[in-house]
């Protein structure tokens, strides 16, 4: 039945490419897994069931036409594992190093896709990728966003007690003080750019101290996918002080998303200058009746002392109440840019 349906995907991708339409489609994969997570009577988890259709649908992107994302890297960072989890596995990823690359690239049309990092429930917004908006002018388009838990793992080829030195991001460390400081209060923190890349290199340690005869010491905190890639084993998994720890990710396109009914809509926009001018935004949404789950700034790059804003709302930008307090809003700003409308993530990956 599946490859009966894979015969039935080819076609559609036919269809799709002679129509100029794209392969991925937020608003229909929102309804294909809410249908058939609501039609789940278990015992399968609807987590389970949710990625058996997330690598069904990932097949089916090959199939119509391959599909490349670009993330933030190295391989087995964060954004690699929700990237993965979010498309599956039969999609290509592209490591490019930095948030504002992954931007350029989706602009230049070389990646079909990217993801980017938004927020993090405990450590608040993602700098770059505010900057990175700016930088892009609006001229990018949110189409769909992922939450993923994020669970921190310590790793390392010898034994718990034999760890000397442990590498990671400071975030990492911050995240992890009151473990680091019950199980490895005398260990050294060797600090890193990014957890993948402390894997990495306590990876490269442990090797090195292999081949002289020596015990290898290092470990690393970071993904139990990052320590599937460089090979080093989970020693501890979920060591964060937070279990609750979750990142919020955007995927950024030059497409748009057509409404689902349970949508949000991303927009930046920069003040009047003038007194009130951001109560005033704010109170054209109250009236409207539309919610904000979001709001944040960034100095705007061009004047000291000027900001640029950013919000969610919930709604579709197509809905006329929406429409009409983006258009009311804008009468209160110098520029305003609608970033997306997409649906809005329901589930934890």
């Amino acid at each position: 039945m599946l490859n009966e349906r894979a015969a039935l995907v080819v076609k559609v991708g036919q269809a799709k490419r002679a129509a100029g339409l794209p392969i991925y489609t937020p608003h229909r994969e929102a309804e294909v897994l809410d249908k058939a997570i609501k039609a789940n009577t278990g015992p399968l988890p609807d987590r389970a069931l949710e990625g058996v259709y997330r690598e069904l649908m990932s097949g089916s992107f090959a199939l119509q036409q391959p599909l490349r994302i670009g993330y933030l890297g190295p391989p087995g960072s964060y954004s690699h594992m929700a990237a993965v989890k979010h498309f599956g596995s039969s999609v290509e990823f592209e490591d490019l190093h930095e948030i504002a690359g992954v931007f350029t690239e989706v602009q230049r049309g070389h990646v079909n896709y990217g993801l980017a990092p938004i927020e993090n429930s405990t450590g608040g917004g993602i700098v770059e990728t505010l900057d990175a908006f700016i930088a892009s002018g609006g001229d990018i388009s949110i189409c769909s966003e992922v939450q993923i838990a994020v669970h921190h793992s310590l790793l390392a080829n010898c034994p718990p007690r034999a760890v000397r030195r442990i590498h990671s991001k400071p975030e990492v460390f911050s995240q992890c003080r009151t473990w680091l400081a019950t199980q490895y209060p005398r260990a050294e923190l060797i600090p890193a750019a990014s957890s993948s890349r402390a894997v990495r290199t306590a990876a490269e340690e442990v090797k090195t101290a292999v081949s002289i005869g020596a015990e290898p010491g290092s470990a690393a905190i970071g993904s139990e996918l990052a320590g599937q890639i460089y090979g080093l084993k989970t020693l501890f998994a979920k060591i964060e002080d937070n279990p609750s720890n979750i990142t919020r990710f955007f995927v950024i396109s030059r497409q748009k998303s057509l409404p689902t009914g349970d949508d949000k809509t991303s927009i930046m926009f920069n003040t009047a200058d003038k007194p009130g001018a951001l109560v005033s935004v704010l109170q054209v949404f109250e009236r409207a009746g539309i919610n904000l789950s979001h709001i944040d700034k960034r100095p705007s790059g061009r004047v000291n002392w000027t900001y640029t804003f950013f919000i969610d709302a919930k709604g579709h930008r197509d809905d006329p109440a929406m429409a009409g307090a983006i258009e009311e809003s804008a009468s209160h700003c110098r520029q305003l840019h609608v970033l997306g409308s997409y649906p809005r993530s329901k589930r934890i990956l």
